[in-house]
Formats: C-alpha cells, sequence, structure tokens
C-alpha cells in the first residue's frame, strides 16, 4: 500500500532505538525525507545507518535533548517546515510516588508533556498552511489503564493527552491530524528495565515476571516494534485524514475496554 507519504519531511523524537526508531525506519521505508533526534551520538548513529542499510534512505541524525529549548532549537533548525511530527521520550523512572520530589514531577512533565506541546506549537502553523500536517505522540497504555509503579509517566502523558484532546478539533479542517499511540508491553529496552523494577518491587525473579506478564496478554508475546512503527507509518499517511484526537491503544488487547 501506498502511503503517499514519498517527498514529505519528517521529525521523529527518541528514534535512536526502540519504538521511535521502529518508526522512524517506517516512514523511511515510504520514502520520507527524515530528521532523527536523540541524546547519545553514538547511538543515534547507528541507528540512521540502521536505517538506511534497511531502506536506503538515510535519515539526517541531530543529537539533541529535545526537552531543553536549546535541543527543540537545533532539531527545528535541521528541518524547520516538518509534514509530520513524532513526539516520542523515554518515560521516566517507576518506583513510589512517596519518594517522588517536585523535581523528579517537573522532570517528567518536562519530558513527556511540555517538550511535545513546544514541538506542536513550533510546527503546527506552517502544517496549516501548507494544508497537511500529521502529528503523533508516543504515550503508553498507561493512560487508559494506569499503573501504580508508574506514576511519573501516568501524570505526565495524561497530562498531553488531554492537551491533544482540546487541540485536534481545531486544526483538522486543514487536513493537520493530531493523535497519540499509546503502546503496550512491546519488546525493548524500556520493556526490560519496567520488568526489572517490577520484579525487585515484588522481590521475585526477572524472567519469572516476564513469563508472567507475557503469557498474561491475549496473544501471549510481546508486541514487536515494526507493527508499532507501521501503525505510526499509517496514521501519517494522506489516506488516514481523517483520523484524529485519538488515543489509539496498541497492546495486543490487553486493555480489558469496551466495544
Amino acid at each position: 500500500m501506498d502511503l503517499g507519504l514519498s517527498g514529505r519531511k519528517a521529525i521523529v523524537c527518541a528514534a535512536s532505538q526502540g519504538l521511535g526508531k521502529a518508526s522512524a525506519m517506517a516512514l523511511a521505508r515510504e520514502g520520507v525525507d527524515l530528521v532523527i533526534a536523540a541524546r547519545r551520538r553514538e547511538v543515534l548513529e547507528s541507528a540512521a545507518d540502521e536505517i538506511a542499510s534497511a531502506t536506503g534512505n538515510r535519515p539526517m541524525a541531530v543529537v539533541a535533548d529535545v526537552t531543553t529549548s536549546d535541543g527543540r532549537n537545533a532539531l527545528l533548525a535541521a528541518c524547520p517546515a516538518p509534514d509530520i511530527l513524532v513526539t516520542n521520550a523515554g518515560g521516566p523512572p517507576p518506583g513510589d510516588f512517596r519518594k517522588f520530589e517536585r523535581d523528579d514531577w517537573i522532570k517528567a512533565l518536562d519530558g513527556n508533556m511540555l517538550a511535545p506541546i513546544a514541538l506542536i506549537k513550533a510546527t503546527l502553523d506552517g502544517m496549516i498552511a501548507r494544508r497537511f500536517g500529521r502529528i503523533v505522540n508516543v504515550t503508553s497504555h498507561a493512560v487508559k489503564a494506569p499503573v501504580a509503579m508508574l506514576a511519573l509517566s501516568n501524570g505526565a502523558r495524561t497530562g498531553l493527552t488531554g492537551f491533544v484532546a482540546g487541540l485536534a478539533r481545531s486544526v483538522a479542517e486543514h487536513n493537520v491530524t493530531v493523535n497519540n499511540l499509546l503502546p503496550g508491553t512491546f519488546d525493548t529496552d524500556r520493556l526490560k528495565s519496567n520488568l526489572a523494577a517490577l520484579a525487585k518491587n515484588a522481590s521475585r525473579g526477572v524472567a519469572e515476571v516476564t513469563e508472567e506478564i507475557r503469557t498474561a496478554n491475549p496473544t501471549k508475546r510481546f508486541g514487536h516494534p515494526d507493527e508499532f512503527g507501521a501503525t505510526c507509518a499509517f496514521l501519517c499517511s494522506a489516506q488516514a485524514g481523517y483520523i484524529t484526537g485519538q488515543n489509539i491503544l496498541i497492546d495486543g488487547g490487553a486493555y480489558p475496554g469496551t466495544f
């Protein structure tokens, strides 16, 4: 299926590994002119090389911390007029909320709410003027099914969700869509760290906890990042212009939602 994205320009944040890299990979396959960002140069350049090898389309790599104004400015200097923006950031650490200080909450808000909003603010009006824009925010299944040990993530990502709900409907008439992708348990380094924390808190073995979480999913497995990337690419496509303001859960059916 041709997604109609060849030649479009995109920014993908936190694209050095995991779901961000998978999203960048899927967009590169569609011929998108990519700028990818992350904080660690070696890992980011390695991701760019991997994407180039797999797709023949090498993204521009920008080392930047998008939670800072300098980082965002560097990213926007490399791609001042994106058609596509994929916001993403590593989640804040898990733990007991009683142990978190104000600085922990502010850092979580900066990374998972305020930085995405700042990037949207910087790029949205250009998308409106060009009458094409696709904004996808990578959040978490915890937005719909909060996890106690992910208190920082629950709060910050839910704030972003509320902001998007108000924004998306106000720009839809300009062929600009804003959606959130809510990943469940995908086979990433982030999942491994969360499982390790869960096992530690429960005084259990990591392998035991991992198997329990895996088999509890209706699919009896963890998601593959490529599955997530393909979904992200479709939401960015020309064909997805009638999907906006949505929180799209991609978790193998784990969340007990209603139909």
